[in-house]
């Protein structure tokens, strides 16, 4: 049969994260849309055709399986309701007993295709609580273009690519001194820097680093990071999950200020101290090597790229399984009534079960 794939997002970071899914539905030779529930992402989608404008749009396409790169997802949408993740677990700051927040359950997913075991194991935890949902480990399809890696050659100048997060208190973007310090390094001559902002950060935080701009220093207004990652030696972030994605090139990243010591990054917390570390990063020293590779091995040990592949296969082999076991989704009622008053979609139907197509 042709299968009818929605791909549901919120944010213009969501596309890269959507686009390869994209192509492996049409490689099957089956139907894909896509639906923002936000400006960023309608925006993200306009040189698009396969785009559907308004949530009435969306019921009435009636889509097999719904691919979300959101927290959430409306509960009255037909089909499978699959989280395909919008980022790692990155560890900024636990909730409550040592739990993050990235395997919070919300209440509107069947099925979690999960990145690695170390995300698998937090979600088999949750569904053994909550035993509304499926669990199905695939490797996170973002990251297929990163694959296979091709070892960068040595330039005479290092590339060092910077990222940051949102977050005022974790942001190094917002830190004036780690600012001025990369401005001097620019002008050192000593490295090549590109550099990523998070789309919710300030416009005038990207003006100020945008006037950097020079034979040292690129900066780059997207979301297409994969390109940016196979550029660079080495990375300086914060706590940004883009710190994860570049790990997974086995290259080293220098973290300001995270809020866990992980054996995985270097740690900086003073800005003048910033070319120290980043020389002992270009070394790639053998230990920190090492415990790169054991938490890939974790995160993410798919180095095929055919993440996508799996999360499309495991979709359509769930949505045909017997789901006779699985209990209904909680009520979330205040959710629910949250979603429509946000959409201006008011309607009784909810699929309280996960959507199943029986086999003849």
């Amino acid at each position: 049969m042709n299968y009818k794939f929605l791909i549901y997002i919120s944010y213009s970071y969501a596309l890269p994260i959507g686009n390869p899914l994209e192509v492996e539905i049409l490689r099957r030779g089956d139907t894909v849309m896509w639906y923002s529930d936000l400006n960023d992402g309608k925006l993200a989608l306009e040189n698009k055709s396969n785009v559907l404008n308004t949530i009435k749009d969306v019921v009435n396409y009636k889509p097999h399986i719904v691919l979300a790169a959101t927290n959430d997802v409306p509960d009255f949408i037909s089909g499978l309701k699959v989280q395909i993740f919008h980022g790692f677990n990155a560890q900024k700051r636990p909730e409550g007993n040592n739990s993050f927040s990235h395997y919070r359950i919300r209440g509107f997913f069947d099925l979690y295709c999960t990145q690695g075991p170390t995300t698998t194991s937090g979600f088999k935890a949750e569904q053994k609580k909550h035993p509304h949902f499926e669990v199905k480990e695939t490797g996170w399809s973002k990251v297929d273009p990163l694959f296979p890696i091709v070892k960068k050659e040595k330039n005479s100048l290092p590339t060092i690519m910077i990222a940051s997060t949102f977050s005022k208190r974790l942001s190094l973007a917002l830190n004036n001194d780690v600012f001025e310090t990369i401005k001097i390094l620019a002008q050192s001559r000593k490295y090549n820097f590109i550099m990523v902002l998070h789309p919710k950060l300030p416009i005038e935080t990207k003006e100020k680093w945008k006037s950097l701009e020079g034979k040292h220093f690129k900066y780059y207004d997207t979301t297409d990071l994969v390109p940016l990652f196979k550029k660079a030696n080495i990375m300086f972030a914060d706590t940004t999950s883009a710190i994860q994605e570049f790990l997974l090139q086995k290259k080293p990243v220098v973290s300001f200020n995270h809020t866990f010591n992980h054996d995985y990054l270097i740690h900086v917390n003073d800005a003048a101290k910033l070319e120290e570390r980043f020389e002992y990063a270009l070394s790639y020293p053998e230990n920190l090597l090492k415990n790169i590779e054991i938490f890939i091995n974790q995160l993410h040990p798919y180095n095929d790229g055919k993440s996508s592949q799996r999360v499309i296969e495991a979709c359509i082999t769930y949505l045909h399984q017997d789901k006779t076991h699985i209990k209904n989704k909680p009520l979330n009622l205040i959710r629910k009534y949250k979603i429509r008053k946000r959409l201006g979609y008011f309607t009784f139907k909810s699929y309280n079960k996960p959507y199943t197509i029986t086999v003849k």
